[in-house]
């Protein structure tokens, strides 16, 4: 544990130190974009936030490489990782320097999914009726699907100061503690290259939080939106695809559901958003990948939260569907449903005072009005 706590420690830091770097360069190469209708921020802020989460990646893996314990999760899938992650923070640059059309993005994406299959990074069995093996074509495919889908994902709900970082990190924070729970109590050392990588995940986003939340200094683009949507769904394909089946297969049922389950459940809101998304535009005749201004965070400003209040809310969220999933993977169902029903009671009191706090202040404005 305390390696991966170092890993995660020197991304935050690093991370930390080089987005204003970043920043300055997004702004003096034209990395940042016009204000549109629907985006939310009213002062023109550098995207590229994704340039400086890669560079501390980049540097904590070179140093963690020469740890007696992380150092041993380097191998071949976790080069594949990086290689794959490379490619679609500087696909993602490009985008948010040039903005690229959707066609020219997707096939960057699976040209990604597909640098992690050369890197034997595929998802290989499925725990359907116990364990089924899948034949090598279809685990590669469902193996791009799953990844261009996590960084879509990833993609969308990137929509408010922090949000996304946010979201990512607790997400992030789930997939560590089950993998590296998976790893202590039931000895499956593969689980180590997942640890890793989402430790430095968890490091990245906290590093970079402080200049991404609201009042947003500046953006983490498409660069970091799929920067980090790959470093999920790579971390959730080597958990759930490459650990023994074997060793599995004599363990509890829990042991072979909850990796199939976590992947979805940690990214519930991301998905959700997405696929209310692409729903709504198919019935209004639109294309699916069409910018509108009806996401959840939108909605919830509309009711009146803040935009810091709309991103507590779905903080929330995201923790009410990921940390109960790790619990019901090692302790009782009972208390995964305590631990959920928690977190929800927090989101009601949270969305109480939202909506308390703008009444009144509606009540204000209308006094204020008739005088």
């Amino acid at each position: 544990m305390r390696e991966y706590l170092i890993s995660a420690a020197l991304a935050a830091a690093f991370c930390f130190l080089i987005t204003p770097l970043i920043r300055n360069l997004s702004m003096h190469s034209g990395a940042f974009g016009e204000l549109r209708e629907r985006d939310i921020h009213t002062t023109i802020t550098p995207r590229w936030g994704g340039i400086g989460m890669w560079a501390s990646m980049a540097i904590t893996f070179l140093i963690v490489d020469h740890l007696p314990l992380a150092g041993a999760a380097f191998g071949r899938e976790l080069t594949g990782i990086f290689e794959a992650a490379t490619f679609v923070m500087l696909l993602g640059a490009l985008d948010d320097r040039f903005d690229l059309d959707a066609l020219t993005k997707f096939a960057g994406q699976a040209l990604a999914g597909g640098i992690l299959l050369l890197h034997g990074v595929q998802i290989l069995w499925l725990p359907i009726n116990g364990i089924y093996t899948l034949p090598s074509n279809i685990g590669q495919v469902l193996t791009v699907v799953f990844v261009m889908l996590v960084i879509n994902a990833v993609n969308f709900i990137d929509g408010l100061d922090g949000l996304a970082t946010g979201i990512v990190a607790i997400c992030a924070i789930a997939f560590f503690a089950f993998s590296y729970i998976l790893a202590v109590t039931n000895g499956f050392n593969r689980a180590g290259a997942p640890s890793l990588v989402t430790a430095v995940v968890i490091g990245m986003c906290v590093g970079f939080l402080p200049f991404n939340y609201y009042p947003a200094k500046i953006f983490m683009g498409d660069s970091g939106a799929m920067l980090l949507g790959l470093l999920l769904s790579a971390a959730a394909i080597t958990l759930t695809g490459q650990i023994d089946i074997n060793a599995i297969a004599g363990q509890d049922s829990r042991s072979t559901l909850v990796p199939l389950l976590l992947p979805f459940t940690i990214l519930a809101i991301p998905f959700i958003d997405l696929l209310m998304a692409i729903t709504r535009r198919l019935r209004a005749g639109r294309s699916p990948f069409a910018a509108d201004r009806e996401h959840l965070h939108h909605r919830l400003l509309d009711l009146g939260c803040t935009q810091r209040e709309a991103v507590i809310i779905l903080y929330l969220w995201t923790a009410m569907f990921a940390l109960p999933t790790v619990v019901a993977g090692f302790e009782p169902f009972w208390m995964a449903l305590l631990l959920a029903a928690v977190i929800a009671g927090l989101s009601f009191l949270q969305i109480r005072a939202s909506f308390t706090r703008s009444a009144s202040m509606r009540s204000m404005q209308g006094m204020a009005s008739y005088e």
